[in-house]
This record gives C-alpha cells, structure tokens and sequence, in this order.
C-alpha cells in the first residue's frame, strides 16, 4: 500500500512540473503574440475600433458578407467599465479552463487534425480576420472544415457551392473546428462566453450588436445566440441576445456569473443535440415561417 502510494505521488508531482512547464512556455508564447500582434499598429487596426456604429445603407457600394450594401458610420465614442467578476474572475476562468481544455483535448486535435490532412490535404488551421472587443480586429484560429480553395471572408451561407469537405461537415456539427479558439481565449483575444466574434466585413452585424452594447465585450467561444437558435436566427435576433448577455454582463459581478453559467449550460445541451447548425442556414427559422405563411 505504501508503495502504490509512493507511486502515485511521483505520478502526481511529474504531471505537476509537466503542466505548470507547459503553462509557463504557452503563457510566455501569448504574451509575445500579444505584443507582436499587427493590429496593435493603427495602420492596421479597425478604424471604428472604440467607435460607437451604426450601418448606412448605399445600393451603389458592394455588398459585404452580411449579404448587404453599405458601409459602418462612426456616431460617438464607446466606452464601457468591466466589473470585478469581468475583469478578474471571468479571465482567470477563462485561463483556467482554455489551458485545461487544450490538455485534455489533445488527442480529439491530434484526430482531428490527421483527418483533415487526408480528407483535404492543406493547413489543420486557418486564421480570419474577425471583429473584437470595442470594434477592433483580431484573428480568429479554428480548425479547417472549409476546402482550401474557399473564400476567407465569406460567410458559409453565401457561398454558392458550400465549400465544406466531408470532414469538415463532421467537426462542424460537432463544434470541434472551434477548438482552435481556445488558444485565443487564453490569449485574451476571447473569453469562453460572449457574442460570437463576427467577420471583419459583417457591417450590418456588427451596427446591430451596436444598438445594444455587445460590442463592448470580449467575444466568445459561444454565446447566448449560440445557445438559443444559432445558424437559424436572423442577424437583428442574434445581435438582440448578444446585447442581452452584454447587459447581464454590465449590471452587476453577480448577474454576469448567473448568465455565464446559463449560456455555458444551454451550450453544453445545444451541442449534444447539434441544435441550430445548419451549413447556409443563416434566418432558417424566419424562412420557415415565410414558407408556412405562403402556403
């Protein structure tokens, strides 16, 4: 008995000097990313970053990827006061549990990454210029579900042949190509929870989630529109339930946990049932209901 005890302390403090190594190189590795990140020069930087928006509709400019014409206005400056739990407790979680989540996922990323090699032979990661906290850009990483010969800045739904491969499809239901944002998330370029980090050229979103203050906070791994409709809801339902976390966020520490515990449950139940992942299936519900009205 003492001798399997033995054993199990040195099993134990091995994996401690294993992890705490492994935390200390990846937190050394974000924070120099961090600092060398291009968007930190303001050539590159969104110029609405910190800009309150709206959308201006101009039929005579191109269309974006929200699939409408026009372009973002500045109104006003944006400003917003994280609250305890959002500065200091929801980060740490968000360390904690993206560090324990690439550890214990590493066999689920080595899998995933050997069948996207030989479904489609290419990168396992893409990056995509995505929409961060307070309107500026950072990349989003994710794991490749797309054919290397898709469109970057393309949403899925306005793509005219699809563009997913076989495996792609797979890891799409499953949000195993979300995986590759917990690198993100540990380096603070998202939190677990939050609006979904919207494309660079989603004008319209982004001056919807405007309206109610979702672009004030970091986004997220998944969210409330998430949880609640996903690839089905209209773009004004999906900016509605952003700014009602948001606003859950703002009001107080204790609010923003009970609401993070929510979104973080419903997810959890979202994603076993794969609920609301329909590939080119953006408004899905509201074109349901057109039909049933026309008919």
């Amino acid at each position: 008995m003492a001798n399997f005890r033995t054993k199990v302390k040195k099993a134990a403090i091995c994996s401690s000097v294993v992890l705490g190594t492994a935390f200390t190189v990846m937190s050394i590795i974000a924070s120099k990313q961090r600092k060398s990140n291009k968007y930190n020069n303001t050539n590159d930087q969104n110029p609405m970053y910190k800009k309150r928006v709206k959308f201006v509709e101009n039929e005579s400019e191109p269309e974006n990827a929200d699939g409408k014409r026009g372009h973002l206005e500045a109104i006003g400056d944006s400003s917003y006061t994280p609250t305890f739990y959002d500065r200091y407790i929801k980060r740490s979680l968000d360390i904690i549990l993206s560090f324990g989540g690439m550890v214990v996922l590493a066999p689920v990323y080595a899998v995933t990454a050997i069948a996207i090699k030989i479904d489609d032979p290419g990168p396992v990661f893409f990056k995509q210029k995505r929409i961060s906290q307070h309107n500026g850009y950072f990349d989003v990483i994710k794991l490749r579900s797309m054919s290397v010969n898709t469109p970057d800045d393309v949403p899925t739904h306005m793509l005219k042949n699809g563009g997913v491969t076989r495996v792609g499809a797979v890891i799409r239901r499953t949000s195993i190509d979300e995986l590759g944002q917990l690198w993100n998330i540990f380096r603070s370029d998202m939190s677990i929870i939050g609006p979904r980090p919207a494309l660079w050229n989603q004008d319209y979103l982004t001056a919807e989630r405007d309206k109610y203050g979702a672009n004030d906070v970091k986004p997220g791994l998944t969210g409330l529109a998430q949880a609640h409709g996903r690839d089905e809801l209209e773009i004004s339902d999906k900016a509605k339930l952003d700014g009602e976390y948001a606003a859950a966020l703002k009001k107080s520490s204790w609010s923003g946990l009970k609401m993070d515990i929510k979104v973080f449950v419903d997810s959890v139940k979202a994603v076993l049932k794969s609920d609301g992942v329909v590939e080119g299936g953006t408004g899905v519900i509201h074109k349901q209901k057109e039909k049933v009205s026309a008919e």
